[in-house]
């Protein structure tokens, strides 16, 4: 079996380091990182996210790497995805690490910890009382998770509540 590179204006050395790297499914959990650019604005970021449609439109202007999909219980895409996140991590050297989800970030987040990055994983709006698969497997190596429901506070210990990313009814 051949593993190749995913289509990108990826992998280049010349690049050099950055301060924030952000990792995150594309989709919802794109959608509401990219609400989050004021909290690293004026910082050197870099992303890593699928080559989709909204990925390519919101993230036009944006340094991206692009991940291996499918996620979803799939074991040769986790692999590839460790295999970009351990090159990516050596290569950029991000102080932190923020991801939303899903399985692209998971891989980022546990080899934050082997480049000294510290890890902030917000977690979708969309779970309120539960934490999702995602945020259940870097929990262990996360330095802060957010949350957008008090209910969901309530179930994380230990997580932060400010609020939510976008408008709610």
């Amino acid at each position: 079996m051949r593993f190749v590179r995913p289509p990108s204006t990826a992998y280049d050395s010349s690049h050099g380091r950055v301060d924030v790297l952000l990792a995150c499914s594309a989709g919802g959990h794109l959608l509401q990182l990219f609400l989050l650019r004021q909290a690293w604005a004026g910082l050197d970021v870099a992303w890593v996210t699928h080559d989709k449609d909204d990925a390519r439109s919101l993230l036009a202007r944006e340094r991206v790497y692009w991940a291996y999909g499918p996620t979803s219980r799939n074991v040769l895409s986790l692999v590839r995805n460790l295999w970009l996140a351990w090159r990516l991590l050596r290569e950029l050297r991000p102080a932190v690490v923020v991801g939303t989800g899903a399985g692209v970030s998971v891989p980022f987040f546990w080899l934050s910890r082997l480049v000294g990055a510290k890890a902030v994983y917000v977690e979708s709006l969309t779970r309120i009382e539960r934490p999702s698969l995602s945020l259940r497997l870097v929990r262990p190596v996360a330095s802060r998770v957010y949350v957008q429901w008090p209910e969901l506070a309530e179930a994380v210990p230990e997580s932060i509540y400010v609020g939510s990313v976008v408008g709610r009814p």
